[in-house]
């Protein structure tokens, strides 16, 4: 407006294009203020806490969807051996056993055909097995899909001794664990109380399986009196008087040397000075 007139100042196109322009290079001034490098910067800073957000997403979807299979995995195993007759008790296998029959080793197994395998108590079998007195050892094992192994070790019988009831079979740990003939070449045991845990049961067996073969094989008895008092009777009606369990292998060579001689009774209780009589 002209102050002078008070009519209103008309611009000419000129000057308001002049004008505009001006408006115009100031906004792009104030654009390129706003592209600054610490605006940049920041644009740059948000847009990666933008990725690393969705990462994060799709990272908790993903172990989220494998938690879920890997739960569905377990659960479809635990069906599958509690409620399905798949993996349950089919086969039944004993191994190792001549003299025990298997019926009996079977009874006191206890283990029903179509139990859930993963049920079977393997210790436990086991241990009602290993009741059997002929029985040296018990292993029981779980074969998946169906099959139940019973591997035994059974006792061996190294000398017998006379009882009211019988003979009784004693193996190398002086366990007495039948009662029935004795086999070929088990030997007679004469001690005063026989068994495991008797120091003079124990050191007689200690001398009888200190023996070669040569020498063992013309055994018919062996007493002991006391652990140093071992004595053997041999099956031509001689005697040996072995002392105790100590030098076996110098007095079984001395032994069988003097077999060669004539005399009833051979000593090599001291090996260095053997005596015949």
């Amino acid at each position: 407006m002209n102050a002078r007139s008070g009519r209103p100042t008309r611009l000419s196109a000129a000057e308001s294009d002049s004008h505009g322009r001006g408006r115009t290079r100031s906004s792009k001034s104030g654009d390129a203020a706003d592209r600054s490098p610490e605006a940049m910067e920041r644009e740059r800073k948000r847009a990666a806490r933008e990725e690393e957000r969705r990462r994060v997403a799709r990272s908790r979807r993903r172990a989220g969807l494998i938690a879920a299979a890997v739960v569905a995995v377990i659960v479809g195993g635990f069906a599958a051996v509690y409620f399905t007759p798949l993996l349950s008790v089919r086969t039944i296998e004993v191994e190792g056993n001549s003299t025990v029959p298997t019926e009996e080793i079977l009874a006191d197994l206890a283990i029903p055909m179509g139990e859930r395998l993963v049920r079977v108590d393997a210790g436990s079998a086991a241990q009602r097995v290993a009741g059997i007195p002929a029985l040296a050892s018990v292993r029981v094992q779980r074969q998946y899909p169906s099959t139940v192994r019973v591997t035994v070790v059974e006792r061996v019988a190294i000398v017998f001794v006379d009882k009211p009831d019988g003979t009784h079979l004693i193996d190398a740990d002086a366990v007495d664990f039948a009662v029935a003939p004795p086999p070929p070449g088990v030997v007679r045991l004469v001690v005063d109380s026989p068994g495991p845990g008797d120091p003079v049961t124990e050191s007689a067996l200690a001398v009888l399986t200190s023996l070669p073969d040569v020498l063992r094989g013309q055994v018919g008895e062996i007493r002991a009196s006391s652990i140093s008092d071992v004595s053997l009777l041999l099956t031509d009606g001689r005697t040996l008087v072995w002392g105790n369990n100590e030098n076996s292998e110098r007095k079984s060579a001395v032994a069988l040397a003097l077999l060669s001689q004539p005399g009833q009774i051979l000593d090599v209780s001291s090996p260095d000075l053997p005596t015949t009589k």
